[in-house]
């Protein structure tokens, strides 16, 4: 039996958790709000105009989840060497880091050039699907800096500074309204792309943010970055990183992945029904930058902890980190469960598209808690280097319950479009549910530090 004293958070663990969490939240924040605003400004063209960047962001999010979940080995090889004092580990992290997002640039950029074919293959509206097309074809443009990005943003977490980040965002995020103000509508002289203006103008934001975040955040990304040191190009670490970070990626697009099934499904419902999914998903994937920012906090605090060899601060950690995502989950389910009308407002004007929107997000509401409790735990095992087990919990969770419930509520019964989303609803409580049961096993004994060399010093840790 861990002692009460273990899992208490101090004051002082308390405030470090909010110091690093609140920037990194922000950034989550920061980094989703860029496609919010996409939709909500997208959403005075039409109806046809948001489905089409609905079905163009899901075919982009569904191409990168991987990537982005490979570089998330960073967290703990980053944040654990940087916990043990180890600056030559820190500096072969950041910089394998940078390679593979190089390396992952290229499939994704090849990926999305035939878009329209795949869009016609899964049965999506006629109407949308070219004008979709043109907005991944676009997109590409801004693989290489979205996944340098994402690299250099966890390092910097890994070290316990997500401010330079959040500068970053903040500016992209500026870029990205003002040039979807001139681009969609055609303002100022320019030509009015409709849907994809948005996308144009995301690809610019994306750069711009790249390189705020090298200069921000210089003081400790040129240390990271020089000099290079040609182990960094070894292929057997980076393949070691890469064993750490694909059970993540598959963990995430396993629960992407049932999102953008249900949005292919609810496709067959007509533009509308995607329309009102892309509307009420945009909503629910912004509050869950808040538990998936403190995921990263949580990862990098937890993380260090190990590496300092102070496991009942990992677990304090843990559970302030947990405390902190349901709390801040509770309220987001009593506003989007008072608010739905009011809140699908903000992006759509037509009458159908309005209700259906706005019962989506009254269900939306019924999950917030579970999703933020999973968001959470998930951070928490990836700052042990636990990833394989989630991956699997997600598999049985997402796709063993959500999936065929939602698709069967969906096709079976008079539910049609909120169907899918009843789906959700079951999947989440069931991974929430093991997500925590895997935290209090994992976290109850010793835990050693990840070692990716895989010397005779430093062998890699068996796995509990």
């Amino acid at each position: 039996m861990i002692p009460l004293s273990e899992l208490r958070p101090t004051r002082a663990e308390l405030a470090e958790m909010i110091r690093l969490a609140s920037p990194v939240v922000l950034a989550q924040v920061g980094v989703m709000l860029m496609g919010v605003v996409d939709t909500a400004m997208v959403g005075r063209v039409g109806a046809d105009a948001v489905a089409a960047v609905a079905l163009g962001h899901i075919y982009w999010v569904n191409l990168t989840i991987l990537g982005v979940g490979i570089l998330m080995a960073l967290d703990p090889v980053v944040s654990q060497a940087f916990g043990a004092g180890d600056v030559p580990g820190v500096r072969k992290g950041v910089q394998r880091g940078v390679v593979l997002a190089i390396l992952l640039t290229i499939p994704v950029m090849l990926a999305l050039m035939p878009s329209q074919w795949v869009f016609t293959a899964v049965h999506q509206p006629a109407s949308v699907i070219p004008v979709a097309a043109r907005w991944a074809r676009w997109s590409s443009l801004g693989a290489l800096p979205f996944f340098l990005f994402m690299a250099l943003s966890r390092s910097l977490n890994g070290m316990g500074n997500a401010r330079p980040a959040l500068i970053a965002i903040i500016t992209g995020n500026v870029v990205n309204v003002v040039l979807n103000w001139l681009l969609i509508y055609g303002h100022g002289g320019f030509p009015a792309l409709g849907a994809v203006g948005s996308s144009v103008s995301t690809v610019v934001g994306r750069w711009v943010m790249l390189a705020v975040m090298l200069y921000s955040g210089r003081t400790l990304l040129i240390p990271a970055l020089k000099p290079w040191l040609p182990a960094s190009f070894h292929m057997r670490p980076l393949m070691r990183m890469v064993a750490v970070g694909a059970p993540v990626a598959f963990q995430q697009w396993l629960e992407i992945g049932v999102f953008s099934g249900g949005a292919m499904v609810l496709g067959w419902f007509g533009p509308t029904a995607l329309a009102s999914h892309e509307i009420a998903i945009s909503l629910a994937a912004l509050t869950f930058m808040v538990p998936l920012g403190l995921s990263a906090a949580s990862a990098s605090m937890v993380g260090r902890a190990i590496g300092r060899g102070d496991m009942p601060a990992a677990r304090r950690d843990a559970v302030a980190a947990i405390a902190v995502g349901l709390g801040f989950m509770t309220a987001a389910a009593l506003f989007f469960g008072l608010f739905p009308g009011q809140l699908a407002g903000l992006f759509i004007a037509d009458p159908e598209t309005l209700a259906l929107s706005a019962s989506l997000i009254s269900i939306a509401a019924l999950f917030q808690m579970f999703d933020g409790i999973q968001g959470v735990a998930t951070g928490v095992l990836r700052g042990t280097a636990d990833t394989r087990v989630p991956m699997l919990i997600h598999l049985g969770g997402f796709w063993g319950i959500g999936a065929p419930v939602g698709l069967w509520l969906a096709l079976r019964t008079s539910l049609g479009p909120r169907g899918v989303w009843w789906g959700y609803v079951a999947a989440l409580i069931a991974v929430a549910g093991l997500q925590l049961w895997r935290v209090r096993w994992r976290l109850a004994g010793h835990i050693a530090r990840l070692q990716v060399e895989h010397t005779a010093e430093h062998p890699v840790p068996s796995e509990r």
